[in-house]
């Protein structure tokens, strides 16, 4: 049996500039969080012959070509794992469609488990193109590429994509009380909802590709806030860092209608009334987690309780896609 794991992520500045149509024409760049929570996947032999895979349904199959989730039929295809006698089963911390990227956790968790049962050695940044390959490439989908990248790096972690596709990486130079000063001073909160980011993002998808100037100028001022809020990070201006998230948040609800509601918006301005120095929804947007950035960590606590929103407590994630278990 083999075991791996892919941690969830957050975005801290300039998320969205990661999407081709965007970073093919201007260049992208983006500073983003791998969290402990995690999405696991765990492969065995059987000992029947037959493909089984568990995720929210049971899929069983002859051949790789009848499997119906798109994921795990390109990365078996991909890798070259066509043996009939495998179960796959996935599980995840965090319920999928909340924002914290976690199609692309699944992907190279997946790819992972894959590679080590073929003794095949892969590195990060190698796992990660990889997954981008199968979502954007081959399944069409109108995502970016920061979740595979995150997931598979780990860390806090500033991402350059250059208009050729290459995608250059650092890790964030925070001190440690800085990081200790975010780790304890993010707090996120479920709002409830669920939602597919794939309406929203094909929404800027088109504009960009269309040139649409509105939509353009927003994603270039979103990635000067990216460069920005790694500078704050860097010196240690939380503070900075936190009105940075609140800008961030008011521009990308200028984005697309569906990227907020009556009901977040009314969430987001109790928070920064009751505790929050800035904030925003992760992820596309239209639902999932809310980030505050707290002055106030108790009386912001408070607040969301009051209003029914569940806290997930968090630390950063430093290792990346990783197998965990294997025999």
């Amino acid at each position: 049996m083999i075991i791996t794991r892919s941690p969830l992520r957050v975005s801290l500045g300039g998320g969205g500039t990661d999407l081709p149509s965007y970073y093919r024409e201007f260049g992208g760049f983006l500073v983003a969080a791998a969290i402990d929570k995690y999405v696991y996947l765990t492969q065995h032999r059987t000992f029947q012959p037959g493909i089984i895979v568990k995720y929210s349904k049971l899929e069983r199959a002859d051949h790789v070509d009848q499997i119906e989730h798109p994921i795990v039929r390109e990365a078996m295809k991909l890798t070259g794992v066509t043996d009939p006698h495998i179960e796959l089963t996935s599980m995840a911390d965090i319920p999928g469609g909340t924002g914290l990227g976690s199609s692309g956790s699944f992907t190279t968790a997946l790819l992972k488990a894959l590679h080590t049962s073929k003794k095949s050695l892969i590195s990060p940044a190698e796992l990660a193109e990889q997954a981008c390959d199968i979502e954007l490439n081959k399944l069409g989908e109108p995502i970016g590429k920061q979740d595979q990248y995150i997931a598979a790096v780990g860390g806090i972690t500033a991402f350059t994509f250059h208009k050729d596709g290459r995608v250059e990486y650092r890790p964030a130079r925070i001190s440690e009380e800085t990081l200790f000063n975010l780790e304890d001073n993010l707090l996120l909160f479920f709002t409830g909802y669920s939602r597919s980011a794939s309406a929203i993002l094909k929404d800027q998808n088109e504009k960009s590709k269309s040139n649409d100037q509105t939509m353009l100028d927003n994603m270039h001022f979103t990635k000067e806030l990216g460069y920005k809020s790694l500078e704050c990070l860097e010196t240690g201006n939380l503070d900075e860092f936190a009105r940075l998230m609140d800008v961030h948040w008011q521009r990308k609800k200028i984005r697309s209608a569906g990227m907020s509601n009556a009901v977040i918006n009314d969430w987001y301005d109790h928070a920064m009334t009751n505790g929050a120095l800035g904030g925003k929804l992760i992820g596309a947007g239209g639902g999932g987690f809310l980030m505050f950035y707290a002055g106030d960590k108790k009386k912001l606590r408070h607040a969301m309780r009051e209003k029914g929103l569940q806290e997930v407590r968090f630390r950063f994630d430093f290792e990346g896609t990783k197998v965990v278990a294997q025999n």
